[in-house]
C-alpha cells in the first residue's frame, strides 16, 4: 500500500474537480511566466484585473511564426478608414436623447487605477487557475468548433451561420467584396449559466468555407472559462479554419499586435451596465482593412486604434471578406437540447420586446468612397423560440437591429 501511494505521488495529480496534472500545472506556469517576462509596470484593477504593461516590441504577437520578422505598423495609413457620411450627433432633447444612447461614456475599469507607459501596451494579466481550466494550453481562449457534418448546412446565404452549440441572432449581408464593418453596440451584462458558456455581441467579417472560414470579430463578451468571471469585457477574436485549431480572444496566443496603450484587451467596460429602461451604454466598434499591408485594424470608438491581425496570419481574408455580421452569440454545448441554455444573449429581452439590446448605425466598407448601409440585408436566428432578432429597415432614419432572448426560462416555455 506504502509502494502504492508514492507511485500515486510521483505521478502528480489526476485531474478531477480543480486538480489537475503535475505536468499540466508546470507547462501552465511556464507559460505565464513567458507572457509576462516583458512586463515593466503593473497596474492592479479594483475589480481584480492584473494589468501588465508590455514592451510594445516584445509583446505576444511575435511568437507567432509567421510573424517572426514582422516590422509593426504604429497607425493605419492615411485614409484606409472611411468616414461616415451620416453625422451622428445628439439633440438637446431627451427623446433624442434617450433613442440615440451615451456612447461617448464607456470607459475600462483598470483606467482608474492608472496608466501604462509610452512604448508599452496593457495586457490583462491570465489567471493560472482559468489556463488550467481550458483542455489544453492551447486550446485556451478559442472558441469550440462549429461546423457539424451531421448538421445539414444550406449552401446558400446561411452557410456561414448555421452552427453547433452556437446559437447566432444576427443580421448580415454577403455578395461583395467588403473591406471593412462599423456599428454601435449596445452594452449589457447577460446571465450566463455555466463556467464553460459565453455570450457575445460582436461586428465580424467572414470568408471561405462554412466548417473552416477565416474570420475576425470584435465586440463585448461574457465568458466566464476565458476571464474567470461574468463581467462584461471587450474583445477581438480571430481564426483561418473555423475556430477548429486556431485563433483565439484578445491576446490570449500569438496574432493580434496591439498599438494602444489605451485599451485593454479583455478588460471590464465601465461605467456597470445600467438596468433595463435606464439611458443606455454603446461602444463603437470598426474592423477595416489596411490596403496598402492588407492588415485588418480594430478601431474603438471614433478614434482610438487598438491594433490590427497581421496579413500574414490569413490566407484569403487577406484580400477582403465575404461576408459581414452583426448581432448576438450563445455558446453552449446545451444549445439544441433539452433542457436548453439558461444563458441570455443580449440584455435577455427578446428583440421583439421593448428595451432590447440593439445595433445601431451599421456600416459596411467596399469601394465606394465612404462608408455605407449594405444594399441586401438579411436577419438569420437559430433558435427563434430562444433568441431571435427584429430588423427596422423603413420609416427610420438609420435602420437598426434588436436582438436577444432569455434562453430556457420560467416565462419562456417555448425554449425547451
Amino acid at each position: 500500500m506504502f509502494l502504492l501511494g508514492l507511485s500515486f505521488i510521483a505521478q502528480g495529480f489526476v485531474k478531477h474537480g480543480d486538480s489537475f496534472s503535475k505536468q499540466k500545472v508546470l507547462d501552465v506556469e511556464k507559460k505565464l511566466e513567458h507572457l509576462r517576462r516583458h512586463s515593466l509596470k503593473t497596474i492592479k484593477s479594483e475589480d481584480g484585473d492584473i494589468i501588465d504593461c508590455i514592451d510594445l516590441n516584445k509583446q505576444p504577437a511575435f511568437d507567432h511564426p509567421a510573424l517572426k520578422h514582422h516590422k509593426i505598423q504604429m497607425a493605419p495609413t492615411k485614409n484606409s478608414a472611411k468616414k461616415d457620411p451620416i453625422e451622428w450627433t445628439k439633440s438637446k432633447t431627451k427623446d433624442a436623447e434617450d433613442s440615440l444612447s451615451l456612447r461617448v461614456l464607456t470607459s475600462q475599469v483598470w483606467k482608474k487605477s492608472g496608466t501604462c507607459p509610452e512604448g508599452t501596451i496593457p495586457i490583462r494579466r491570465i489567471r493560472k487557475k482559468d489556463m488550467l481550466k481550458a483542455p489544453s494550453i492551447e486550446e485556451y481562449g478559442r472558441k469550440k468548433p462549429s461546423f457539424s457534418p451531421s448538421r445539414q448546412v444550406h449552401e446558400t446565404l446561411d452557410s456561414y451561420v448555421t452552427h453547433r452549440n452556437h446559437s447566432k441572432a444576427i443580421l448580415f449581408t454577403v455578395g461583395f467584396r467588403y473591406l471593412g464593418a462599423k456599428a454601435d453596440i449596445n452594452v449589457c451584462w447577460p446571465y450566463v449559466e455555466k463556467d464553460d458558456e459565453y455570450s457575445t455581441a460582436q461586428v465580424a467579417l467572414l470568408t471561405g468555407s462554412h466548417y473552416s472560414y477565416e474570420s475576425v470579430q470584435s465586440g463585448w463578451t461574457v465568458n466566464p472559462l476565458t476571464y474567470g468571471d461574468r463581467q462584461t469585457r471587450v474583445f477581438v477574436y480571430w481564426t483561418v479554419d473555423g475556430s477548429n485549431k486556431t485563433g483565439c480572444f484578445d491576446l490570449t496566443c500569438p496574432g493580434f499586435v496591439q498599438t494602444s496603450k489605451e485599451i485593454a484587451l479583455g478588460a471590464a467596460i465601465y461605467p456597470l451596465v445600467p438596468v433595463p429602461g435606464d439611458l443606455p451604454y454603446d461602444i463603437t466598434i470598426y474592423i477595416y482593412k489596411d490596403t496598402l499591408t492588407n492588415n485588418w485594424w480594430v478601431q474603438y470608438g471614433e478614434k482610438t486604434n487598438i491594433g490590427y491581425w497581421p496579413a500574414e496570419l490569413f490566407e484569403t481574408i487577406c484580400y477582403n471578406a465575404d461576408s459581414v455580421e452583426w448581432g448576438g452569440e450563445v455558446y453552449s454545448s446545451k444549445i439544441l437540447h433539452y433542457p436548453h441554455t439558461k444563458t441570455n444573449m443580449g440584455n435577455g429581452k427578446f428583440g421583439s420586446e421593448p428595451y432590447s439590446a440593439y445595433f445601431k448605425r451599421m456600416r459596411i466598407h467596399d469601394n465606394s468612397e465612404a462608408l455605407k448601409f449594405p444594399e441586401y440585408v438579411d436577419h438569420y436566428t437559430d433558435e427563434y423560440n430562444c433568441y431571435d432578432v427584429r430588423y427596422l429597415g423603413d420609416y427610420v432614419e438609420d435602420p437598426e437591429l434588436y436582438f436577444g432572448g432569455p434562453g430556457a426560462s420560467d416565462y419562456n416555455y417555448m425554449c425547451p
